[in-house]
């Protein structure tokens, strides 16, 4: 157990009450609220000054939460997900009713991802729900933090909660992120996992 059960309820209260938090990850640090937030899905892009056409991504530290907010995978997709997560993958499908149009730019597709890092994982195991609308803790067009201390200083007056990374470090290459189009599949972003 690597987060007290203080931290896990401060962390629970803060999401329910709209706010902001920032955490590591295996990549880079992130955001995160809750994907029912419109509210803090609102204070994320404010905080970036993000471009609203630029969706964010919903992250668990396992893949069954994630299956509420998307409608199907595709078979090549289901090969990858058993294969790289939990870990720099991110993979866009098609998303269910339950993921709203503020999260997804009004796309029609999500990225998921689940992070290979224990912090993360206890964080998404402090609420019921699990899940998290997340982006890269920075400003629009910086580079992503990588350590407690840059989050702190790209953006910790502006969130509501800036949780300690323990001494599990984030490596610094983003997620790849792939897509599909007739079960063919489409780099987006080459990132930590070469496909």
């Amino acid at each position: 157990m690597i987060l007290n059960e203080e931290l896990k309820n401060k962390i629970k209260e803060t999401l329910e009450n709209d706010g902001v938090i920032a955490f590591v990850t295996d990549t880079v640090w992130g955001l995160g609220c809750l994907p029912e937030s419109e509210k803090a899905v609102k204070k994320i892009y404010d905080i970036k000054g993000r471009e609203k056409e630029k969706p964010l991504i919903l992250m668990s530290d396992d893949i069954y939460p994630l299956l509420d907010y998307i409608k199907d995978v595709p078979k090549i997709a289901q090969k990858l997900i058993k294969k790289h997560f939990p870990g720099a993958l991110t993979v866009v499908v098609p998303k269910s009713d339950k993921t709203k149009g503020y999260i997804t730019s009004n796309f029609e597709t999500v990225g998921i991802r689940v992070p290979n890092n224990n912090v993360f994982a206890e964080i998404c195991k402090s609420f019921p729900t699990r899940v998290l609308a997340t982006t890269s803790a920075n400003l629009s067009h910086e580079p992503a933090a990588l350590t407690y201390e840059e989050a702190i200083n790209y953006i910790g007056n502006k969130v509501d909660l800036v949780i300690s990374d323990y001494g599990y470090t984030a490596k610094g290459l983003a997620s790849t992120v792939v897509g599909f189009k007739n079960e063919e599949l489409i780099i987006y972003r080459q990132g930590e996992i070469q496909l």
